[in-house]
């Protein structure tokens, strides 16, 4: 990477850059829609986050420039004596800015968060369907460790 990368929580002015990258792969538009104005529904999930201590939306900044998302969830729990962690979802890099670094910058920086929460693991989902993630991910130390399932309801 050329330049510094900066994680910083999200603002409602980022949404439709957001959704944009969200929206830049095969599932994503399955998902998303991105339109002008930005749909309701975008910023009403926006309020909730930004009002829940247990999550936090965040983007990626280079040369002031958004090029990267993700979504952290903390999760209290009972296992190991009542520890909490931390869930990594939606993350995108700006397609133009793949393969060059971000993606490792951008997940460091979220293990340093859930480190200084004092968070027991780090979890994260990927679609089944999204191999280079998984083997990204698993160079990063993770593991594929439990069978992830889910039930549509909408």
């Amino acid at each position: 990477m050329s330049a510094a990368m900066l994680l910083r929580e999200a603002r409602r002015e980022d949404l439709p850059r957001i959704v944009r990258m969200l929206a830049d792969d095969p599932l994503g538009q399955k998902r998303h829609r991105v339109e002008e104005p930005l749909p309701q529904e975008y910023y009403a999930a926006f309020d909730a986050i930004a009002a829940s201590p247990a999550n936090a939306l965040y983007v990626a900044e280079m040369d002031g420039e958004i090029v990267g998302t993700l979504q952290l969830t903390f999760i209290p729990g009972l296992d190991y004596l009542g520890a909490e962690r931390m869930l990594i979802e939606a993350v995108r890099i700006a397609r133009e800015r793949r393969n060059c670094g971000l993606g490792k910058a951008m997940i460091a920086e979220a293990i340093e968060i859930a480190r200084r929460r004092g968070c027991q693991r780090v979890e994260l989902t990927s679609s089944a369907s999204r191999k280079d993630a998984h083997r990204f991910y698993e160079q990063l130390g993770f593991a594929a460790s439990h069978v992830g399932m889910k039930l549509m309801l909408k």
